[in-house]
């Protein structure tokens, strides 16, 4: 079940099966062994396994920080999206 889709954080997906608000449009907000997506009709935020994710992936919208998310009022840009630290000093 390995699709060669290229998906990357802050992208726009389109899901298999729509959200109950009727949106099946989705933002990456978060990527790992989980994924971490936003709803793009109501804001609704949800944590999947990247396995299911995988499976109900249809096609990538729109890429990071496209012009055309600027328009929607729920898109967050890719520079705004917190990314954890990892060159922290444990003393």
């Amino acid at each position: 079940m390995n699709k060669d889709i290229a998906y990357n954080l802050a992208d726009t997906v389109l899901m298999k099966k729509p959200h109950a608000c009727k949106t099946n449009n989705w933002e990456i907000l978060r990527l790992g062994a989980d994924i971490r997506l936003k709803c793009m009709g109501c804001g609704h935020i949800v944590l999947i396994s990247r396995a299911k994710f995988v499976h109900n992936l249809k096609k990538v919208l729109t890429k990071a920080n496209d012009p055309v998310n600027s328009k929607n009022e729920l898109y967050i840009p890719k520079a705004s999206i917190a990314l954890p630290d990892f060159n922290q000093d444990n003393k």
